[in-house]
């Protein structure tokens, strides 16, 4: 399969986008200084949203290549996705309970979990965290990682639909699930509380073939408009203004076609070494900001009750704190752990 240029840059970007959403909503909820005055820190759902389609870009074109190629294995498939992402959604499982219901109250922190242990951890195994999030709330550090379980939900869906469905279908298929499931979302008010957000993910996949089969073929006057778009789309508020069906309607196109236009003979290359390997650790960036987020809070909440210190040096120190943490737990989680499990997947290539 070819490799596509600026997608690490994308990712690292979006897992930002993410970290910078969350640090400020903390750090309020705390009672610390904060800043989110710009759009651009109140666009982490949107940068997940965008993970959504870059995940179905990538992963629903390969498996139309393999099924191309006569070559689809459902069960090869599912033990790539087990090795990219069970490894540390597990890790995160497991420290986020003794984080919540152990380590917080040996310390003397008061955090409530009024929930059923049992079922928060049946939730969490069988890939429902989104369910959990929104019933349980366990806790931040446990809640990031709905949107892991949206993703694997619709890959556990779709790999068996590609396994029966003849080549010449799937496109068509992706292209009437987008359409229903969009209407069904916005007229199921379970689907939207859950936020089971898979049409992201089959318009991305539907995009990802069409430019896999050279059906659809971008001018540089598109892409300099989508990038545009996709510039205020982050960085201003003007989309807001449109009702929810609207907005992501326009979100699932703008996001499926700049990804086709940052990934095929593009305008512009970002091909910065260490941007590219933060855009290879951006899973890792993704999951493990809250536990950042949390030390460097309450280091500075600590701090601040004993040193008068200007808000703006607590906003300023705990962003960049937080993200260097981020970054370097990400690194050893990805050298030391992540590495092992990935080099296994290689083998149901």
């Amino acid at each position: 399969m070819r490799i596509l240029p600026n997608l690490n840059f994308l990712r690292f970007f979006l897992a930002m986008a993410v970290l910078v959403f969350h640090v400020p909503q903390m750090s309020k909820n705390m009672g610390l200084a904060a800043f989110n005055s710009f759009p651009i820190f109140n666009k982490g759902t949107e940068a997940v949203n965008v993970f959504f389609a870059l995940s179905g870009f990538l992963i629903i074109r390969k498996l139309w290549i393999e099924k191309d190629k006569g070559m689809i294995s459902i069960k090869k498939f599912y033990m790539r996705r087990i090795l990219r992402i069970i490894p540390l959604y597990l890790l995160i499982v497991v420290f986020g309970f003794l984080y919540y219901r152990v380590f917080l109250e040996l310390v003397g922190i008061p955090f409530e979990n009024n929930y059923s242990f049992i079922e928060a951890i049946l939730l969490f195994l069988f890939f429902l965290p989104n369910i959990a999030a929104v019933d349980l709330r366990p806790g931040g550090i446990l809640e990031i990682l709905w949107s892991i379980g949206i993703e694997e939900q619709f890959y556990l869906l779709i790999a068996p639909v590609f396994g029966v469905l003849k080549k010449h279908k799937i496109m068509l298929f992706l292209s009437v699930f987008t359409v229903l499931y969009f209407i069904l979302f916005h007229n199921l008010g379970i689907l939207s509380k859950y936020k089971f957000l898979y049409f992201y993910f089959s318009f991305g996949g539907l995009i990802g073939i069409l430019s896999e089969k050279r059906l659809i073929k971008l001018n540089k006057t598109g892409k300099f408009i989508l990038a545009i778009l996709f510039i205020i789309y982050f960085f201003s508020n003007w989309f807001y203004i449109l009702p929810t069906p609207y907005y992501n309607a326009i979100s699932v196109f703008l996001f499926g076609f700049f990804i086709l236009s940052i990934s095929e003979e593009p305008i512009f290359m970002i091909n910065n070494k260490l941007i590219n390997y933060f855009g290879k650790i951006s899973y890792g960036i993704y999951v493990y900001h809250p536990l950042a987020m949390h030390l460097m809070i309450f280091l500075f909440l600590k701090l601040s009750a004993k040193f008068s210190i200007p808000n703006y040096i607590i906003i300023i120190s705990v962003n960049f704190f937080v993200i260097t943490l981020t970054i370097l737990i990400a690194h050893f989680s990805y050298k030391y752990y992540e590495l092992y499990f990935l080099k296994l997947k290689n083998k149901f290539r």
